[in-house]
């Protein structure tokens, strides 16, 4: 399992400790140095919409005016964006074949990443 999160974020480090406690191994990438690649990001948006792909509350995001930005972009050229910049990527992102989950819920950790495959 690839794991793209931030050692400052909270939540990511909400996610590593669940992970943790279910003994599943993974990598863990810093998103801001190694963003997702279009990929993981394509697999991510089988789950939810692009916009809920962007980390809103980041600063990056507001600075640059991202939300109404989004209006006029094209699917390939927000993943091209997030794929780009991993401080506007909602974090963390877990992927592991066809898995994936963003952010971090609980109850959605353990429906996909609480038991063995």
């Amino acid at each position: 399992m690839k794991f793209y999160g931030y050692n400052k974020c909270g939540t990511c480090r909400k996610a590593q400790k669940f992970l943790d406690g279910k003994k599943v191994t993974y990598q863990s990438i810093d998103i801001t140095e190694t963003p997702p690649p279009k990929t993981v990001l394509k697999k991510a948006l089988k789950t939810r919409e692009l916009k809920k792909l962007f980390n809103t509350s980041g600063v990056q995001y507001k600075e640059l005016n991202i939300k109404d930005k989004l209006k006029g972009m094209t699917e390939a050229q927000a993943l091209d964006l997030l794929a780009s910049n991993g401080r506007l990527v909602k974090r963390p992102i877990a992927v592991d074949g066809d898995r994936v989950t963003v952010g971090f819920d609980e109850e959605e950790y353990k429906q996909t990443w609480g038991k063995k495959k």
